[in-house]
């Protein structure tokens, strides 16, 4: 039985790795007593794969990872029992079977992130920016340097800002994500501040991830849905 697991990662816990939070469920899921399946060969692994790496310092309620299970247990049971395990900052939100194969992995269909960006106390740009960001949003064409592997790239970040949007000091992103297009928040903001022809400090700006999607549209229609909805709940009689 394949089950995708929702968390949440709050508090001091934003600034603990993607690595460490992969040790961090292979423990808890045994102190849970979860029956996870494990991988063949001479050095079985838990069998685990998670969504979206989440990036140190910011937080979520949003994360997922799919796992393999040999026994079954209900979802009710399985968040109660996980959750009893967690340290503070970490809280499992769902626990929900979904499809077997590949095609569902969580790592291969996210395809957009959904985050909420404040201005750290002091750091807010001039008066007057949310309505300098809502003239941003309208442009047709953001171009930035995004850095690869070998050097920097001139890319044009519009067609992967599916939303950008504030309510008061909030700024709302829904952003593409995953293998195909990949979108941070951080590189939105630094366009942004460059628009404004100011400079914006590394420790300006909180972010928070809201949502991990796939999408489940056809002919080029996007429809997203979260990771989530994508599982069923666990009820055993």
């Amino acid at each position: 039985m394949k089950v995708r697991i929702k968390f949440a990662k709050e508090g001091v816990m934003k600034f603990i790795g993607h690595l460490d939070i992969m040790r961090y469920f292979q423990k808890a899921i045994r102190r849970a007593e979860i029956d996870i399946a494990f991988s063949e060969g001479f050095s079985p692994h838990m069998i685990m794969s998670f969504a979206s790496p989440l990036g140190v310092g910011t937080t979520s309620t949003g994360e997922y990872f799919d796992i393999e299970l040999r026994t079954p247990v209900s979802s009710a049971e399985a968040v109660k029992r996980l959750n009893a395990v967690m340290a503070d900052g970490m809280r499992v939100l769902s626990f929900r079977q979904v499809a077997d194969g590949k095609s569902s992995n969580a790592m291969a269909i996210v395809a957009a992130a959904e985050y909420t960006v404040h201005f750290r106390d002091g750091y807010a740009p001039a008066d007057g920016w949310q309505e300098k960001l809502a003239e941003f949003a309208k442009l047709s064409e953001i171009k930035v340097l995004k850095k690869t592997k070998k050097n920097e790239v001139e890319t044009n970040i519009r067609p992967m800002i599916y939303e950008l949007s504030t309510d008061k000091d909030q700024i709302h992103m829904l952003l593409a994500s995953g293998s195909a297009a990949n979108l941070k928040p951080d590189l939105v903001m630094s366009a942004f501040a460059d628009y404004l022809e100011t400079e914006l400090p590394e420790i300006a700006l909180l972010v928070h991830r809201n949502e991990l999607y796939a999408d489940i549209g056809t002919d080029g229609q996007r429809r997203l849905v979260s990771l989530e909805d994508l599982g069923e709940e666990i009820t055993l009689s």
